[in-house]
């Protein structure tokens, strides 16, 4: 198997575009992929301030290994979870990789401002583990963004990822989600633009990537994530893409080239009309209601761990 571009020995095949490629190549293309990306969607300026969100695994830290590459000023954060060895091995490639690289890192943990874990949570609001680790991880990204001035911040959300949320959604008509089914989501009342820009590249891709650049990341799944539905639907792509390559990104570019069509309001529009409009009275964050979701979380957990003193 020779690479495509220089005819030297290929290291990775990508049958999605009818190519492969040696080491050298693929990093260029990897690289190649991810501007265009950003270009196509103006995700990222070269006066932007870019926070990336990293988790510890391969995509996360391989985005932000790539747009220091590509020369974007980065800041990374993490939001330690709490959850056991899994979160401790994940900060732990996280801080490696800042302090190896001299890049400014946030670190903020779950358990000192909830005093408890993900685990917690889930106990005390009644809901699956995902729903309030999301919801913590994005109000600490505003928070975190607007503490350091960022512009945008920067997820590792890659095509894999897209591909399979917009299946779900479209399986349930999640309309309030179709909208914002995109790689770029606008800046609103101060809170910085929210952008994905692996969205051209797949996890195996990723996972290459970080192999070829010697990343360390941790390999083991969120123990929370097991019954994850999205682990269901990338399922089901994968068998589609193995039987016709090219799939997921016809899926979802063909989306993203039709949801003017679908929601004919100019990007951003709909955000901006349900765009926070005060801060939390208890946080002071910005916040679309008197008290805000992570706080009002924060009393749940409260009340739960209060509860379960009495019992003792």
């Amino acid at each position: 198997m020779k690479c495509r571009a220089c005819k030297n020995k290929a290291v990775i095949r990508l049958p999605s575009h009818n190519s492969a490629f040696c080491p050298e190549c693929f990093d260029r293309f990897t690289l190649s992929q991810t501007k265009k990306a950003i270009d196509d969607y103006g995700m990222i300026t070269a006066g932007d301030h870019v926070l990336v969100a990293v988790s510890g695994g391969k995509d996360s830290l391989a985005l932000w290994d790539i747009l220091t590459r590509l020369g974007y000023r980065t800041t990374g954060f993490h939001l330690d979870l709490g959850i056991g060895e899994y979160s401790a091995e994940s900060r732990g490639h996280v801080e490696a990789f800042a302090s190896r690289h001299g890049l400014p890192l946030v670190v903020e943990s779950l358990r000192d401002s909830v005093n408890g874990s993900v685990t917690d949570i889930a106990q005390a609001t009644r809901r699956p583990a995902c729903s309030g680790c999301g919801m913590s991880k994005r109000y600490f990204f505003n928070k975190v963004a607007l503490a350091t001035n960022a512009t945008v911040l920067a997820t590792g959300h890659n095509l894999d990822d897209e591909a399979s949320r917009l299946f779900g959604n479209l399986l349930h008509w999640h309309d309030e989600y179709l909208a914002k089914n995109r790689p770029d989501l606008p800046a609103i009342s101060g809170l910085a633009k929210k952008v994905k820009p692996l969205v051209r590249l797949t996890e195996k891709e990723m996972a290459a990537y970080a192999f070829l650049r010697k990343i360390p990341y941790v390999v083991k799944e969120c123990p929370h994530s097991i019954d994850a539905k999205q682990i269901l639907f990338k399922k089901v792509l994968g068998e589609i893409e193995a039987a016709s390559p090219g799939t997921k990104h016809a899926f979802l570019f063909g989306y993203l080239d039709r949801i003017s069509r679908w929601y004919p309001e100019a990007p951003g529009e709909q955000e901006e009309e349900e765009a926070p409009t005060g801060r939390c009275e208890q946080c002071g964050e910005i916040s679309w209601t008197p008290v805000c979701s992570f706080c009002r979380m924060k009393e749940k957990v409260a009340r739960e761990l209060s509860r379960q003193e009495e019992f003792r």
